[in-house]
């Protein structure tokens, strides 16, 4: 069945904006009487019929509901450079949210080679996702900021981890994350973070992390990270 995005809920009625509506009406050519669902990004799973189809802003009647949607005991933020090709970067986002994630922060770093996001179109490839593997919630996506800025606004009692192929001493990611956990991941650039870098972090409270042996692109180390939090928290 097709699942609409909307925030626009209220009591047994909805409104899909004007991109949902012409995906509906023009692209799908669904009709009045037609089931659908919903998710509104925050947890609720909808079943509705079509009341208006109409291509600028489409109506329907909520028939079901389905409240806290396949909620997740645990929380994971990933902080990752964005790739120099912004293809791999949209890839990364795209399977982290089909596989399950909280917060996403891109982070420039010394040795980061893309210093631009447009946030408008890697929000649409969340959306994309989220309605592609059935999920009700939307990850947050956080600002473009500085690793400085970064580490040092994130204090909170998070489980912190920075991944990095330095030789020093790291904790096995499958020895670290335990079920039921908040834990925030970073993820340096093609060139990895800087030796300063992972120090400034380490002193912030961050702990080294190892994803495995092989030496992993930046967006297969960031989806690495997020499935593994992801098939910990499946033991439990």
């Amino acid at each position: 069945m097709h699942i609409f995005y909307t925030t626009q809920i209220q009591n047994d009625h909805a409104i899909l904006d004007a991109g949902e509506s012409h995906h509906c009406v023009k692209v799908l050519r669904l009709t009045n009487g037609d089931a659908v669902q919903l998710i509104d990004g925050n947890g609720g799973f909808y079943d509705a019929v079509i009341e208006k189809a109409d291509h600028r802003q489409c109506l329907l009647k909520i028939t079901g509901v389905r409240k806290d949607f396949e909620k997740r005991n645990y929380h994971i933020h990933i902080a990752m450079a964005p790739t120099k090709n912004i293809d791999r970067f949209e890839w990364f986002v795209e399977k982290c949210t089909e596989i399950g994630i909280d917060e996403i922060t891109p982070i420039l770093c010394e040795h980061s080679e893309r210093k631009i996001l447009k946030p408008e179109r890697v929000q649409r490839v969340i959306v994309s996702a989220v309605k592609q593997s059935l999920k009700a919630y939307i990850p947050v996506l956080n600002p473009l900021q500085s690793f400085t800025e970064f580490i040092e606004n994130n204090t909170a009692s998070t489980r912190k981890f920075i991944a990095h192929c330095y030789d020093e001493p790291k904790e096995k990611i499958a020895d670290s994350i335990h079920p039921g956990e908040s834990i925030l991941i970073m993820i340096g650039p093609e060139g990895d973070f800087s030796g300063e870098e992972v120090d400034r972090a380490l002193n912030m409270g961050f702990h080294g992390l190892s994803l495995g042996n092989s030496r992993l692109r930046t967006e297969t180390a960031g989806v690495v990270a997020c499935h593994s939090v992801y098939f910990i928290n499946q033991q439990s």
